[in-house]
């Protein structure tokens, strides 16, 4: 079962119980990755895990419930990962959600107040939570899926735009510092941003039959993505933007 950078290693999934969290822990395992899924959601979590447990046999999936709005809960789940299987490998951060609006004046700021702490606050605290470990890791990963309304905002979307922004700026300056920190020999952990314009999954598809989700990046190919980060040496992914749509 597996395969390449990611047999034997241990990847931590934030938002696990999701579409793209599914999608995530099944490609994770199937690399041969022990798995450790967190989420809000207990009933969508144990699903998750169960479907990948049961499409790898022997792979070993885990979920626990995580508040990672508290950073003292973040940083428990990362001891306690470091602590049972004796390393952490990564962390792929897919908690998401979305607000819009009609126009740029018509944005409710109670928007914004709701994806400062799913889009920003839960990437600062899982950060802050796992770094070290990471660090420490051959082959540490810190992995932000992120927009392509990031770099170019519309003017319905300001404020899921901007904290998609404030979420990748803080996952580059985690990347400066693994940078610094292994000084002229370079990084052997590494800080990335997967960009989309936006995911899909089969549900979707089955409830708009008609739809084109053009630019869309379907979850199992974001998932794809995930797990070739660990493909490549830590200073190519290192910082940068890694576009799964065109750029804008």
């Amino acid at each position: 079962m597996g395969n390449g950078t990611l047999d034997g290693a241990v990847v931590a999934v934030a938002g696990a119980g999701g579409p793209a969290g599914r999608a995530a822990l099944l490609r994770l395992a199937e690399a041969g990755a022990t798995v450790v899924g967190a989420d809000n959601d207990p009933q969508k979590l144990a699903e998750a895990v169960d479907a990948a447990r049961y499409a790898h046999g022997g792979a070993t999936v885990t979920g626990e419930t995580v508040d990672l709005l508290d950073l003292a809960c973040a940083k428990d789940w990362a001891a306690r990962i470091e602590k049972d299987h004796g390393r952490v490998d990564g962390l792929v951060h897919l908690v998401g959600g979305w607000r819009g609006s009609r126009s740029f004046t018509a944005t409710d700021l109670a928007d914004w107040d709701l994806l400062e702490k799913l889009l920003v606050r839960t990437v600062q605290h899982t950060s802050l939570a796992f770094h070290e470990a990471l660090q420490r890791s051959d082959r540490g990963r810190y992995v932000l899926i992120s927009a392509a309304g990031a770099t170019r905002p519309t003017a319905g979307n300001a404020a899921y735009s901007a904290a998609k922004a404030a979420a990748e700026a803080w996952t580059l300056a985690l990347a400066d510092h693994f940078r610094k920190a292994e000084g002229e020999q370079g990084p052997a952990s590494a800080a990335a941003i997967l960009v989309v314009k936006a995911l899909v999954h089969d549900a979707m598809r089955a409830e708009r039959p008609d739809a084109k989700f053009a630019g869309f990046t379907d979850v199992r190919d974001l998932a794809e993505a995930v797990a070739g980060v660990w493909d490549k040496p830590a200073a190519e992914v290192n910082g940068n933007r890694l576009w799964l749509t065109e750029k804008p």
